[in-house]
Order: C-alpha cells, then structure tokens, then sequence
C-alpha cells in the first residue's frame, strides 16, 4: 500500500504539499493503472511495477493533507493492509529541495498528514519516502510556503526529483526498507 499525500482538487495540484501525489501519478503511469474513485476515500490505483511482482496499491486521500489518517486507515482496512504494508510519500521541508530520504519509523516531526495517520493507525511504525521541498525563503510561513507551487527553477527539477521518489518506492517494494536506504542514501 502506497499513499501519496497532498490536498485534493486541481487549486492544489502543483503545489509543494502535493509532491507526494505528483510521485504516486509518476508510478501509476509506470505501471499502466489509473487512478479511480474508490469505496474508501481515497482515489485509488491498483497494478504491478514488475510482472510477477507483487500487486501495489496506490492511495490519494480525498481529504485535505491535515485529515489524512481516517482515508489512510480505511483504505488499510479495506484491502486488509496493516502499517507494516504502507508506505507513505510525502514533502518534508527539513530535506534541501531535490533530495530523497527514506524512513522506517519515528514521530510525524510536526507534519500534519503524518501526524493523523500516526493518530488513526495508532502507530508510527510505516515507511516513509520524504521528497524534499526545502525550507522558505526569508521569513515566509512555512504553511504558506508549501501551499504555493514550485519556482520555475525547480519546475525543471522537479521531474527528476519525482523519478527519484518513484524509484525508492520500487527499491523499497523490491528489496525491502534497509537495502532502498542503503542505495538511496549512499554518499554520491
């Protein structure tokens, strides 16, 4: 199970706080899935990366980013996933832009979207892939900063950053959270 966060609706689309949907469209079309309305709510994409592969489960929320866990847990529940089956792709302002780090446990370090999964799974133990958007420009609001869509400059990144993202989820989906960070994280 592979949930992107974002906020929902074409206003928010190319926004920072919706990287991790931006990723989750990247493995869709790497996968030949579409997303569709689902029982749950979520916008819902189901496929291989590879044939033989094990079957993925791409989930959007249809909620906004601070209201994430209650999509999240149900979509969990649903396809009868547990934490120990999510990953969960998300911005992180503490990372410079154009960098992928991975993680397999810990707090919601004051992200709201894991912060209510956190609540409504009732644990911390997922994995994360955390696309780095960077930090604001002089003394702009950080809430404010990931609501806007990214510079020009990093629009021309911004493909490749996602290619990135979308990679470490099949590193991870392949060889597991240890071996994903071992290559994602090795000194260039």
């Amino acid at each position: 199970m592979v949930v992107g966060l974002g906020n929902p609706g074409p206003d928010y689309a190319g926004n920072r706080h919706n990287v991790g949907q931006m990723v989750l469209d990247e493995l869709a079309a790497r996968m030949g899935a579409t997303f569709r309305k689902h029982k749950t709510p979520n916008q819902v994409a189901e496929g291989w990366l590879v044939p033989g592969g094990p079957k993925l489960v791409l989930a959007k929320p249809g909620s906004f980013m601070n209201t994430s866990g209650g999509p999240v847990s149900s979509v969990l529940a649903f396809h009868g996933a547990t934490a120990e089956d999510l990953i969960v792709v998300h911005d992180e302002l503490d990372l410079p832009f154009d960098t992928v780090r991975l993680k397999g446990s810990g707090g919601h370090g004051g992200h709201n979207g894991l912060r209510d999964i956190i609540k409504a799974t009732g644990t911390n133990e997922f994995a994360r892939v955390r696309v780095g958007i960077g930090r604001p420009p002089g003394r702009q609001d950080p809430a404010d900063y990931v609501l806007r869509d990214f510079a020009a400059a990093e629009k021309k990144a911004l493909p490749n950053l996602v290619a990135d993202a979308a990679d470490a989820v099949e590193a991870i989906v392949a060889d597991g959270l240890l071996a994903a960070q071992q290559r994602f994280h090795a000194p260039e």
